[in-house]
């Protein structure tokens, strides 16, 4: 206790405490007559406009662990880590057109999750429950990296103790963002993520502004950071990318940038805007966080300048570069500055956390309890189904902190990456075609994942602690067709989630030829393949023939 940095400590309660009072407050803004049912408590009753969906997306996307993470990677990594840059930028026409039709089948039909839309488009509730899982399941490690995030900065605080002591400060926020989010749905996380961004973007430009001046210049810090690099026997490091990692690097982005809109709490926060008008304005603006995270981004060769330490792992007895941010802000900063940046990390990991425990509730209470355990729920049984399913996820990924080590579930939000994208066929390229059957959906997804978990079996860490599933980087030299080796001896890397992403592509279209020879019959199509817009005057739907 003697440790704590009270300054910023009483800061970042008085911030905390103002978001969780915006947090309560937001059961009443907006409010409809009632948040019993799914659509207001998980979806905010499909009205946000322009500012609230950028706030609330931006917030959805650019998370906590986004702020200590991409810099720690720089840090640790140098360019690779910039791979956030290009993907976060590319991902935005990518997603232009698919989420504009996605808005619109959904909004027609009252599909509340990805995995409703795969069950009305290709009539296979199987396939539904596999992309709902599928999604759970990439969203758990994803929901405890916030945890990662926050704890970091409450460690530099002083809370560095092991044991449960240690870690009631995490518990504590925990609790009182799974209580307002029980009250409050996703209204709760779209008023606070005003608080956050705002106060995201203001540390960010001051902390670029400041911290070269004081340093040296940007010559001085490209410098220190370079000769870090020089002196490392790593050949994937350094300021400049080289042979080992440009493949990995394009593929990494590539497939990163395919996946993020396939998580399920992007999509919740998409289809609680209210018009196509809205997502098309969000799709142009959100790059804005883009340049943030740029900026963000050379935080870690700002670090390396300040020579700054990261704080000991106590569990593991290893560098915990998670804290390299907070430990830079805490060391280069007044107290009360660094108490803002503090709050403005934990408040970060409450948006993204809370949208993701409600998009996870939504595709349990959608697509697995009325589906299968209580097909005549009614939309009241399924807003409360869908609280407690929230409370569940929440303390699981607090059950993560607490008992695996942090830098695992880091690589599990990794792998979360590869296992996400396996559901691209089902839910994007369905969006535009029925040419894949239903059971070439399903073969090409058992084929995606296991290929796709074999080839992260095969990739220890990187620092020797575990020998599989260390990250979803694949050396080359362990890419084997049938016991033939073409690659052998290369030390060039590749994104594994781009390669499970062609083996389910690949069987997913052999399975559909074969089922389409054999004459056997196609499911009923429940979504015809039209186009939707709205009028911004008149909210009603209209159907447009597709183009």
């Amino acid at each position: 206790m003697s440790d704590l940095q009270w300054p910023e400590l009483i800061i970042f309660t008085l911030l905390f405490g103002l978001v969780t009072v915006l947090g309560f407050v937001a059961a009443r803004w907006r409010r409809a007559d009632t948040l019993d049912h799914l659509d207001e408590w998980g979806l905010g009753g499909r009205r946000f406009g322009s500012w609230i969906s950028w706030f609330l997306i931006g917030g959805d996307l650019y998370t906590a662990y986004t702020f200590v993470a991409v810099p720690a990677l720089l840090f640790s990594a140098g360019a690779t880590g910039f791979f956030a840059l290009p993907y976060t930028v590319i991902t935005y026409p990518i997603v232009f057109l698919p989420l504009l039709r996605l808005w619109s089948v959904s909004r027609v039909h009252g599909y509340v999750t990805p995995a409703d839309f795969v069950r009305g488009r290709h009539g296979s509730s199987v396939l539904a429950l596999l992309v709902a899982i599928t999604g759970i399941v990439a969203t758990m490690p994803y929901i405890a990296l916030q945890l990662v995030g926050l704890e970091a900065v409450l460690r530099t605080m002083g809370f560095n103790e092991g044991g449960i002591f240690g870690h009631l400060p995490l518990l504590i926020a925990f609790v009182i963002l799974a209580v307002y989010t029980y009250q409050s749905g996703l209204r709760a996380p779209a008023l606070i993520a005003f608080v956050k961004d705002i106060l995201i973007y203001l540390v960010i430009l001051v902390a670029v502004i400041y911290l070269p001046i004081k340093l040296g210049g940007w010559d001085t810090i490209f410098g220190a950071a370079d000769e870090k690099f020089q002196g490392t026997p790593a050949a994937g490091d350094g300021i400049l990318l080289n042979a080992n990692n440009q493949l990995q690097y394009a593929t990494l982005a590539l497939g990163s940038a395919l996946a993020l809109f396939l998580y399920p709490h992007s999509i919740t926060g998409v289809l609680a805007s209210r018009g196509r008008g809205v997502i098309k304005r969000n799709m142009s603006a959100l790059p804005a966080y883009s340049l943030m995270l740029g900026l963000l981004a050379l935080l870690g060769y700002v670090a390396v300048a300040a020579a700054v330490r990261p704080l000991q792992n106590q569990a593991t007895g290893r560098a915990d570069t998670s804290t390299i941010v907070p430990e830079l802000f805490d060391s280069q900063f007044p107290a009360w500055f660094a108490g803002i940046a503090f709050a403005a990390i934990g408040i970060g990991a409450l948006v993204p956390a809370a949208i993701m425990s409600i998009a996870a509730a939504n595709l349990w209470t959608r697509n697995v309890y009325k589906e299968y355990l209580r097909r005549d729920a009614s939309p009241r049984d399924e807003a409360k189904q869908a609280k407690i399913a929230s409370l569940v996820v929440k303390f699981g990924a607090v059950a993560f902190i607490l008992f695996i080590d942090p830098q695992f579930s880091i690589d599990l939000q990794l792998i979360g990456g590869v296992i996400i994208l396996q559901t691209l066929p089902a839910v994007a390229i369905a969006l535009y075609t029925r040419w894949f059957h239903r059971a070439g959906l399903i073969a090409g997804w058992v084929a995606g994942m296991a290929w796709g978990m074999y080839l992260l079996y095969l990739i220890p860490s990187a620092d020797g602690s575990r020998k599989h599933f260390g990250t979803s980087a694949l050396p080359l030299d362990k890419v084997s067709l049938f016991g033939w080796h073409p690659f052998a001896g290369s030390p060039v890397q590749i994104y594994v989630g781009v390669l499970a992403l062609a083996a389910n592509l690949v069987v997913a279209a052999l399975v559909t030829l074969v089922v389409r020879r054999v004459r056997i019959a196609d499911g009923p199509d429940r979504t015809a393949p039209t186009d939707y817009h709205v009028d911004e005057d008149h909210p009603e739907l209209r159907p447009v023939a597709a183009g």
